[in-house]
């Protein structure tokens, strides 16, 4: 079988495991706010309301119908491309996340470029010496800010910056004073396209503080998968067959070493995808950034069933096709993966 047969055998077979996943995680989320402690009808009237208002808006949700009943107009729904009403705000779900996903895929994709960049290069600073003491630092510093608690990391970050040296803002996606670029919901690109340089600034300004807050979170597990995979590469054969014809050690670096060093760190990208809705949901509300997480947060506070349901599902369709992405760009770049 060739190749390109083997590439499309293997991304059918992923494709096809992917409604099963997001059928599995759907369930799972429906089944969890079920069972958790608190009732939506007291997150909308309040614990003191009279028990006629709770009964006819319990009918009017559906909360008073039998739970596999709920379920499988959810699931139905669900197939339908239909993500439900907010019970919160009676805006559709579909509308809720498409106005708030854009910040937060702004927000992981800066992050996400920042942290591959500080990460390799710090994982790079110490392959000269090894157990050197850029080596050592390059240890210390991927341990120690992957270990770092984003909350107290964004709050430090917030007070130096903003607080102390009032640098830049200390919260908010854009600066009230501007009107907001139109388009995608893309600031960065919306203001690039619009070639509003007051708009792009407002921007950046705004963008600077979360997204290096994420980006050091996250540069660790770059730095870290970097320093292993290098240093199997630089203990390879190929590379010690190299060195014996004469080639400088930068060059066996970058020409042999490093090129396969990357192939690892590259699938690692994918799951570091995952590891941005954990590290942007505390940096998003920390921050006061109108992204999905931050209204993740809010619609399970509020016992949002739809809400929280809707988001769940399409962060998890995106995690999913972003892993399975990677995976075929790896095998693309790898010739010695076979299925």
């Amino acid at each position: 079988m060739s190749r390109r047969r083997e590439l499309i055998r293997y991304l059918g077979a992923r494709m096809a495991l992917v409604p099963l996943m997001l059928w599995l995680i759907a369930s799972l989320v429906f089944l969890l706010l079920r069972v958790a402690p608190g009732d939506p009808i007291d997150a909308l009237l309040g614990p003191r309301a009279p028990e006629a208002a709770r009964i006819a808006l319990r009918h009017q949700l559906g909360l008073d119908r039998p739970l596999i009943n709920q379920y499988g107009s959810f699931l139905g729904d669900l197939v339908q491309g239909n993500l439900g009403i907010s019970q919160h705000s009676q805006e559709p779900v579909r509308a809720i996340i498409g106005a708030s996903l854009p910040a937060s895929v702004e927000l992981g994709m800066v992050a996400l470029l920042l942290a591959a960049v500080l990460g390799l290069a710090v994982g790079l600073s110490g392959i000269a010496r090894p157990e050197g003491r850029l080596d050592l630092a390059g240890r210390l510093f991927g341990i120690s800010t992957y270990a770092l608690p984003p909350f107290w990391a964004a709050m430090v970050v917030q007070l130096v910056f903003a607080v102390g040296l009032g640098w830049l803002p200390v919260g908010g996606r854009f600066p009230p004073t501007l009107l907001e670029p139109q388009g995608s919901g893309f600031f960065l690109f919306d203001s690039l396209r619009a070639g509003n340089w007051a708009q792009l600034q407002g921007t950046l300004r705004h963008l600077v503080l979360p997204a290096s807050t994420l980006a050091l979170l996250l540069s660790g597990i770059f730095t870290n998968a970097l320093r292993l995979n290098l240093r199997r590469a630089l203990d390879s054969d190929y590379v010690e067959a190299a060195r014996s014809r004469g080639l400088s050690e930068r060059r066996v670096v970058l020409r042999h070493a490093l090129p396969n060093a990357l192939l690892p760190v590259l699938t690692i990208t994918g799951i570091t995808v995952a590891s941005l809705i954990g590290g942007a949901l505390l940096i998003e509300v920390t921050y006061s950034w109108p992204g999905i997480a931050a209204r993740l947060q809010e619609a399970i506070a509020q016992r949002d069933y739809p809400l929280v349901q809707g988001i769940v599902v399409v962060v998890a369709a995106l995690v999913v096709l972003v892993t399975v992405a990677v995976d075929l760009l790896v095998a693309l770049l790898d010739p010695r993966i076979r299925f």
